[in-house]
């Protein structure tokens, strides 16, 4: 018996019943019978105190198996694993006094169990066809996949256009960057163009996550689109943090995730993400350490990089570096440094003003 009660968040309790999964398929064929249902995913000690009745089952878990204990009226309870069916027709008795908008027995009921225990519960609706998941507070009816669908769609649209924005952003960026004319107030509008991409990418993930298997196209699009311009906003992260050595690109790219669900994002808090102890003068100039302008030269090991950024220290110091200033720095040698010397004078042509 499960003795902890296991939260789940959002996410999680959306891919527990996404289409491809053995619940789903035993929730749809229930849904479809037309009988309704009251399944309880995990059994605790907390639950355990509120069943009164029902018949001790202990098999392994099924679709068809819950498909046909869901004929009975009571409530199923599943193991938190979601792998045994530890009771079936299972009389539920929880505090009455817990506040719930529900007015349906079963998703009274259901609502009711959700917040004394924090377990997943989930109630299928016999008359509406729907499927609704509470957990504490939490609280989702599922949606018909051609919904959810449209709106993936429609959201990828979106996104392909915000990409389109944030990669001429990040073109101008380059120009802007060998011209050595780079300023705060550029840097912080591209990085508001890579929040919105993130923003719309989260909500994406979100359709995906409740469409299961049937969103797997879209997620192969997903990845196409955003692989490329992603790997070159981490290079501009650690490009721009006040201190490069210390920075983990992948941490500040999941702290502008996380800012990308605030509807306002004041440039303070991007600043500070970038290491700056708060907003900078717009008008400021700003030079990047080189990161991203190095990996664009091919087959050059990151160590070299890294010994490169830390002897010049600023892309305009690599610019102004000669053959032999480069041929001094640890690991370069004379064919190298040429190699290098070459690759951002070709860099600096192709990204004229």
């Amino acid at each position: 018996m499960d003795k902890k009660v296991v939260e789940r968040d959002k996410s999680q309790i959306i891919q527990l019943v996404a289409p491809g999964t053995p619940l789903r398929e035993g929730l749809d064929n229930v849904l479809r019978a037309n009988t309704g249902g009251l399944i309880v995913v995990g059994y605790n000690d907390k639950v355990k105190g509120l069943v009164d009745g029902g018949f001790k089952i202990g098999c392994p878990f099924s679709p068809s198996y819950l498909y046909e204990l869901a004929k009975m009226d009571g409530a199923i309870i599943l193991n938190d694993k979601i792998d045994t069916i530890m009771f079936a027709n299972a009389h539920l008795v929880p505090d009455k006094t817990i506040p719930s908008m529900e007015t349906g027995m079963r998703h009274r009921t259901a609502e009711r169990i959700a917040k004394e225990t924090k377990s997943l519960v989930i109630a299928i609706s016999q008359r509406r066809n729907i499927i609704t998941l509470y957990q504490g507070n939490f609280r989702y009816a599922l949606k018909e996949l051609s919904v959810i669908l449209t709106k993936a769609n429609q959201a990828m649209q979106t996104l392909e256009k915000y990409r389109s924005v944030l990669e001429e952003s990040i073109q101008n960026l380059t120009k802007l960057e060998f011209e050595e004319l780079v300023t705060f107030g550029d840097l912080t509008h591209v990085l508001n163009r890579l929040i919105m991409v993130i923003r719309i990418k989260t909500e994406l993930l979100s359709y995906m996550n409740e469409l299961g298997v049937e969103g797997r196209l879209l997620r192969l699009q997903l990845k196409e689109m955003l692989s490329s311009v992603e790997q070159e906003a981490l290079h501009i992260l650690k490009d721009y943090h006040q201190d490069p050595d210390a920075c983990s690109p992948e941490k500040v790219f999941e702290l502008l995730g996380e800012m990308s669900q605030s509807e306002v994002i004041e440039d303070t808090a991007l600043m500070k993400a970038l290491g700056y102890p708060g907003a900078m003068p717009p008008e400021q100039s700003v030079a990047p350490c080189g990161y991203r302008a190095l990996h664009k030269i091919p087959r050059l090991p990151l160590s070299i990089i890294q010994n490169l950024v830390k002897t010049f220290e600023t892309l305009p110091g690599l610019m102004k570096a000669s053959v032999e200033n480069l041929d001094e720095v640890e690991g370069i040698g004379e064919v190298r440094a040429k190699k290098i010397h070459q690759g951002l004078k070709n860099l600096k042509s192709v990204n004229k003003l």
